[in-house]
């Protein structure tokens, strides 16, 4: 499998680029397991979060301007289709805590409010072929986890060669993560070249130490 970004895309968002890891897990992994260390680490983002950000001033924050910078780039209002890191962002300063899903999808959220980028997990055995991050189109309409028919147009759009099946918005429910997954693809949606080191660290740092990994690997990144 490889990840490759549009030339439409890269031209529109020059700085616009993606961290991607296919990780394998043990056999015996589940990956809907809601693990007491997990819960912990989770509890105490609840504590610190508040009090490091102030929620009137979230879109000022370097990495979410930017990103909300590059929705408005390409034709989306930000404060409607909201980017899912905001969105996190803000249910948890707001004293809120996060749907407990299963470790393997709550990572991904913990890597999304911890690096301020949008992140995709998802089942990697359900993708067909390489994936290519585009532009999205008016006929790029999906089901969305828990968010009913997303429209994607004029934001990335995550594909395979079946169709789309996620976005910076939400991810699609046919390669969602479930008790059955052995391997997941995890992307760090980048619109800025920001602490981008620091970040992949903070996502091999996550999976390593919370689930059961057999094999990780990066993906290519254009």
């Amino acid at each position: 499998m490889n990840c490759k970004i549009s030339e439409d895309l890269k031209c529109l968002l020059p700085s616009f680029s993606v961290i991607a890891y296919e990780i394998e897990f043990d056999n015996d992994f589940d990956a809907m397991n809601k693990s007491k260390e997990v819960d912990l680490y989770l509890e105490k983002l609840y504590e610190t979060i508040p009090n490091i950000y102030n929620y009137d001033e979230i879109t000022k924050i370097p990495k979410l301007k930017n990103t909300r910078d590059g929705y408005k780039k390409m034709g989306k209002d930000p404060s409607h289709t909201r980017p899912a890191c905001e969105a996190l962002l803000r249910r948890i300063v707001k004293g809120n805590k996060l749907y407990r899903l299963g470790d393997v999808i709550d990572l991904g959220n913990i890597l999304s409010v911890e690096t301020l980028r949008s992140v995709c997990v998802v089942d990697s055995s359900k993708l067909i072929g390489d994936v290519v991050i585009r532009l999205g189109k008016k006929e790029d309409i999906y089901e969305g986890i828990n968010r009913g028919l997303i429209n994607v147009t004029n934001i990335p759009v995550y594909i395979d060669e079946i169709g789309p099946f996620g976005c910076p918005t939400s991810d699609t429910l046919r390669t969602s993560v479930t008790e059955s997954t052995k391997s997941i693809l995890v992307m760090i949606i980048c619109f800025d070249e920001s602490e981008k080191d620091l970040d992949e660290q903070k996502l091999i740092s996550l999976y390593q130490t919370f689930t059961k990994i057999k094999n990780m690997r990066k993906i290519g990144e254009n």
